[in-house]
């Protein structure tokens, strides 16, 4: 066997692998021996089969597979001992001969190689990156205040109807004919629920302000909702095809009128958002609510450091020159039911990432990152913890977001996405303390605009 490998730019590389009979030969007749002690073919006993026979049934199969699986060993062997950095999978290159697997001369495999530039990419003291510390000021406090009273709130009965207050009624409706009066057969609905500040027209809307239980109101559904067959069909319990032979006026009687409020600001909010005791007097209340913002805009600045360090990085960098012609085979090999429009298209984005791939590579094991279990249990219960505050609950014992961690780490599809994150928290928090942090006072609202405009 014979093992070649040239790159004259560096970048691509051209691997020359030459089989001989004797490399391959061995391991052929032992599994040509093995398939012969299993063979079952008419006219034989069991393990009983001629060779020969089993050698013109199987020969020429098992050959390619032996030679396959050699090339596929020696080759990605040849790329960690020597340590090539190779991008994507190897191709069969242009300059391959045909090969004839009935032959027993030599067989000569060539392979077009995708290298990864040469560059070093390194970060100390000299190097300052902006660090933005997003402030917690009391309106972000306010507004937080109040979302945990809307979510602790509750509706109450009340007497007369307050567009203002987006109050909810409940009725009972009647059809009408041509006249005025309630239509013979016409629909019937108990218990409907309205809420009329929803209503598209303003007119309609006008007919249910300051109305009491027990008023009867003459309206019109369909001119109410003109453009949406689907509400006035659900209002009006029909199918949406039949909204069209019901465009007249219909009343409505009101029996109960509900309004939304805000639950209290005291211990009883106080225990339901932070549990029992957590929490004694509203400056308390306040505090955790800052404390908890500050812990997800650390999240925030933290994603957009790491932003800020690859924008650095990149320029420090500079230009990276890459094996194109190969990896946009590579890409297409990856993509086929795609085809090359979708490599052309998307060929920039993916080398501009490729690149920041490469650059990360080196700071992580600069900084020595290694993930372990722990760090990944860490990154599911926070990813955990995230997804309950999106429901309002800031509360979540300990137990059930490790239970949930624990159920998200034995789906294979989401263990990549958590040690890219892992690896992502550990490099951001050792590059802190490497780099001169340019600290930078912002308010949110300033943060999201910038992040928007892409001026960070």
């Amino acid at each position: 066997m014979n093992i070649s490998f040239e790159a004259p730019d560096k970048i691509n590389g051209l691997m020359t692998i030459t089989l001989e009979k004797d490399d391959y030969q061995g391991e052929v007749e032992k599994t040509l021996k093995d398939y012969r002690k299993r063979a079952n073919i008419p006219g034989f006993r069991p393990g009983q089969t001629p060779m020969s026979l089993i050698k013109r049934q199987y020969g020429a199969a098992v050959k390619v597979d032996v030679v396959n699986k050699m090339l596929g060993e020696k080759l990605y062997g040849y790329v960690r001992e020597n340590k090539i950095q190779m991008l994507g999978e190897p191709l069969p290159s242009d300059q391959q001969k045909p090969l004839n697997f009935e032959s027993e001369e030599p067989l000569e495999f060539k392979f077009d190689i995708a290298v990864a530039p040469e560059f070093k990419a390194a970060l100390s003291g000299k190097d300052k990156v902006d660090y933005y510390n997003i402030t917690v000021d009391d309106k972000l406090i306010d507004q937080q205040v109040e979302m945990y009273q809307s979510r602790a709130g509750q509706y109450e009965k009340v007497e007369q109807y307050d567009e203002k207050e987006r109050d909810m009624l409940k009725g009972d409706l009647r059809e009408l004919d041509e006249k005025g009066n309630v239509k013979e057969g016409g629909i019937t609905v108990a218990d409907a629920v309205l809420m009329p500040q929803y209503m598209k027209v303003e007119d309609q809307k006008k007919l249910f302000d300051g109305a009491k239980l027990g008023d009867i109101i003459t309206w019109n559904p369909r001119k109410a909702y003109p453009e949406s067959d689907v509400e006035v069909s659900s209002l009006l319990k029909i199918q949406k095809e039949d909204v069209k032979d019901h465009e007249g006026d219909f009343t409505y009687q009101i029996t109960e009128i509900s309004r939304f409020v805000k639950a209290e600001i005291n211990q009883q909010l106080f225990d339901q958002t932070f549990g029992e005791g957590t929490v004694k007097d509203e400056k308390e209340f306040r505090q955790k609510i800052a404390d908890i913002i500050s812990q997800q805009f650390k999240a925030d600045s933290d994603y957009q450091f790491l932003q800020d360090v690859r924008k650095h990085m990149e320029k420090k960098v500079g230009k990276l020159e890459f094996p194109e012609a190969i990896l946009k085979r590579v890409m297409l090999n990856n993509n086929k039911d795609k085809g090359a429009d979708f490599v052309e298209k998307n060929f920039e984005a993916s080398i501009k990432e490729l690149g920041w791939h490469l650059i990360k590579e080196q700071l992580v094991e600069a900084q020595g990152i290694k993930v372990e279990e722990d760090d990944l249990k860490s990154v599911a219960k926070e990813a955990a913890r995230a997804q309950f505050a999106q429901y309002g609950m800031s509360n979540v014992p300990d137990e059930y977001l490790e239970n949930y961690a624990a159920e998200m780490l034995k789906k294979r599809e989401n263990v990549d996405g958590l040690v890219d994150r892992a690896v992502d928290v550990k490099l951001t928090a050792a590059l802190k303390g490497v780099v001169k942090l340019n600290e930078k006072d912002i308010t949110l609202e300033d943060f999201q605009k910038m992040v928007q405009e892409g001026k960070m």
